[in-house]
């Protein structure tokens, strides 16, 4: 998705001629994914009403005002569990100003409930006018705003006008993804469809806000795009050669049984291609841009040379990429690898 890398293009002599021809053949795919967007783009039914699960309950925030430990009831031998009677103030929401009660467990090396804190409750209704609460998470906006604030200054500060466009790209991107790829997926349609239109309109949008109309980024864009048919192409095969289901996690178990028209293969295709956009429009990005930096360097050097010098660099490239790519999986699976061992 849009990143806040700055390259800033040397001014290297490009004809109009060329730079039309860039664009001409970038043309069909910019209007395939328009056509895309408007073809797949979910409708105004009910996403939420397709779900079978349970009530979910009204959330209210809460604040803690009173924390006293108690014993754990049927907890199985062997393991360790911590249990606690909370009481909570409603600051926000159903029962507004009401003072409710509920038990909390955690296991061991989990982080608690502690009296100040600001939680979110689900409030069910048990009887006529009963209601019983339960936990339902932290509240966390306000250091995430603060986290959030804090990277969009560190970007503006550092590349300028450029990391403003690439911050827009990144809102843009998300955008996409809240608004037409997950209730897109969410209503049945095709999901290596829907992840293909997305991530296509996502690198328009991302590469040419943070890059601008240059040559480089079109041709960068035209390299996205090859590379993620490449991706598809290779995904599709394996993921059939290899009977992978989709059916790898909890979430995915939910999701079949609460949203059986979710295709879960093709859901696994289509995390598959955004993923790799997420890698690829950095890659190739960088690799046009520092072609661009080579000729602008030595503009009498041949296509032969650039071409080997260009390809120098991109073998680092791939090589550094290779472990990123491995240690931010690795980081955000933690708890599977840890099951694995």
């Amino acid at each position: 998705m849009g990143h806040a890398h700055s390259h800033t293009h040397p001014q290297v002599q490009v004809s109009g001629r060329m730079h039309r021809r860039l664009l001409l053949a970038v043309t069909p795919f910019a209007l395939a994914t328009v056509a895309g967007l408007v073809l797949l783009w979910p409708g105004s039914t009910d996403v939420q009403g397709r779900f079978a699960g349970g009530d979910r309950g009204e959330r209210a925030t809460a604040e803690v005002v009173e924390v006293r430990p108690e014993e754990c009831q049927g907890v199985p031998e062997g393991t360790v569990y911590f249990c606690s009677a909370v009481t909570a103030i409603v600051a926000e929401g159903p029962g507004e100003g009401a003072e409710v009660s509920f038990d909390y467990a955690r296991g061991e090396g989990s982080r608690g409930i502690e009296a100040g804190d600001e939680i979110i409750v689900a409030r069910f209704d048990t009887a006529p006018g009963e209601s019983q609460y339960t936990f339902v998470d932290f509240k966390r906006e306000r250091p995430l705003i603060v986290l959030a604030a804090l990277f969009a200054i560190a970007v503006v500060i550092t590349s300028r006008w450029r990391g403003l466009a690439a911050l827009v790209g990144l809102a843009l991107s998300v955008m996409v993804l809240i608004r037409f790829m997950m209730p897109a997926i969410l209503a049945g349609e095709n999901p290596l469809a829907v992840a293909i239109v997305g991530a296509a309109a996502i690198m328009f949008m991302a590469l040419y806000l943070a890059h601008g109309l240059h040559p480089a980024t079109t041709t960068a864009v035209l390299g996205t795009l090859a590379s993620l048919t490449l991706t598809a192409l290779l995904a599709a095969f394996f993921v059939g050669a290899a009977s992978f289901t989709g059916l790898a996690s909890e979430e995915a178990g939910f999701l079949q049984l609460s949203a059986g028209q979710v295709d879960l293969e093709g859901l696994l295709l289509g995390g598959i291609i955004v993923g790799a956009l997420g890698v690829l429009d950095d890659v190739t990005i960088t690799q046009a841009s520092a072609v661009w930096e080579l000729r602008a360097a030595n503009p009498e050097m041949g296509y032969g040379a650039l071409y080997r010098s260009a390809l120098r660099i991109g073998r680092d490239h791939i090589a550094s990429t290779v472990n990123t790519l491995v240690l931010a999986y690795a980081g955000a699976s933690l708890p599977l690898l840890l099951i694995f061992s």
